[in-house]
């Protein structure tokens, strides 16, 4: 009888670290999962966001690379493709100030304000936001440095067309490399300040005659528009290109990560001044520039490249020419914006949450729940 006691006692024993055991394995497995988990999420979110939009651009400027250009678009390159719906606050046909608020602060905005909500209440913007997380940020844009959709990624403003205000922002802003035109808001303004003055004290290197081969270790400001930048045809060659390859050879620098937005700006502008030789002209040049993004994802990873348009402008399209089913004629139908949706491409790490149907402010909550705090 106490043999047989004495070996119900160590069965219990037996089974009781038996249990211990698996118990303890479980929790090791979970731990395990939990830290496959985290490390899964980091390595499927990207360091980099490069952002590309065209201004006034629809699907069938997109097509243009389809059809003028000997080389394959860039636009084959995206596995992923949405469609952004672009009215504004205010207004069925939203314009450049609330469509890029949109984008840039995740909210709809009233036509004609940049960076505020429709009480007039800043919002903060996805470069104030990143900059906390300590990425780098950049602005390369075709049109002024201060106007509507760069303009609207730091600026708080009512009124989109208080350019020299805009300018007194930049010395004291979150932008640590910008291209663009818009001189004379810095140095020909009705007060007489000197902005690029103001710049050089705020640690900006400042380049207004050409853009530079490289940049030094400064924040950097690159201002040779009096307004905008020449078209392409009157030989802006390949300032859009060069300053993105310059812009991410700055802010890669950061072993944070970047943040960049590069606007085709003048595809806007072609469309409203309905002249289909020069939207060809400045799609083309905006379709090489994308390349210029998505190599730099393809060959360094940790990069989200996203291409999409703030609205579509003139109503273009690439009509049959007179019934003939292999010949275009392209045609802008209107000198203004339409309500067309939108495309969104996306190529790298995060692309996936880009494809689909959505408002334009579902850009920047999507960018924004891929940077890790």
């Amino acid at each position: 009888m106490y043999i047989l006691y004495l070996t119900k006692i160590v069965m219990k024993r037996i089974l009781l670290l038996f249990f211990i055991f698996i118990i303890n394995s479980c929790v090791s497995v979970k731990v395990s999962d939990n830290s496959i988990s985290e490390t899964t999420i980091k390595e499927s979110t990207p360091k980099n966001i490069i952002l590309l939009i065209g201004d006034g651009m629809g699907l069938s400027q997109v097509s243009i690379a389809q059809y003028y250009q000997d080389t394959p678009s860039n636009f084959d390159r995206f596995p992923v493709i949405g469609l952004s719906k672009t009215s504004s606050a205010t207004h069925v046909i939203t314009e450049s100030a609330a469509g890029a608020t949109a984008i840039s602060c995740g909210i709809k905005a009233a036509n004609k304000t940049m960076g505020i909500d429709e009480n007039f209440y800043p919002v903060e913007t996805i470069v104030e936001y990143v900059s906390k997380m300590g990425l780098s940020t950049g602005l390369v844009v075709t049109s002024s440095i201060v106007g509507a959709t760069p303009a609207s990624f730091y600026a708080h403003m009512k009124s989109r067309y208080d350019y020299e205000e805009v300018a007194t922002l930049l010395p004291q802003s979150d932008i640590d490399f910008f291209a663009g035109g818009g001189l004379q808001f810095f140095n020909d303004r009705k007060d007489k300040k000197n902005l690029l003055i103001e710049l050089e004290m705020s640690g900006f290197q400042v380049d207004t005659m050409k853009l530079p081969v490289e940049v030094s270790e400064k924040k950097h400001a690159i201002i040779l528009g009096k307004d905008g930048m020449p078209k392409m045809s009157e030989g802006r060659g390949n300032f859009l290109s060069d300053a993105t390859t310059l812009a991410i050879e700055k802010l890669s620098a950061n072993k944070e990560g970047f943040f960049l937005m590069v606007e085709g700006s003048q595809i806007d502008w072609g469309c409203h001044d309905m002249d289909v030789d020069y939207l060809i002209d400045e799609q083309l040049d905006f379709d090489r520039t994308i390349g210029v993004a998505i190599d730099y994802a393809e060959k360094y990873g940790e990069t989200l490249v996203i291409v999409t348009a703030d609205h579509e402008t003139g109503g273009f399209a690439l009509a049959m020419d007179n019934n003939d089913y292999n010949k275009i004629k392209p045609i802008l139908y209107s000198d203004d914006h339409s309500a067309t949706m939108v495309p969104v491409f996306a190529y790298g790490l995060g692309a996936e949450l880009f494809g689909g149907v959505y408002e334009n402010t579902e850009i920047f909550h999507k960018m924004r729940s891929l940077i890790i705090e």
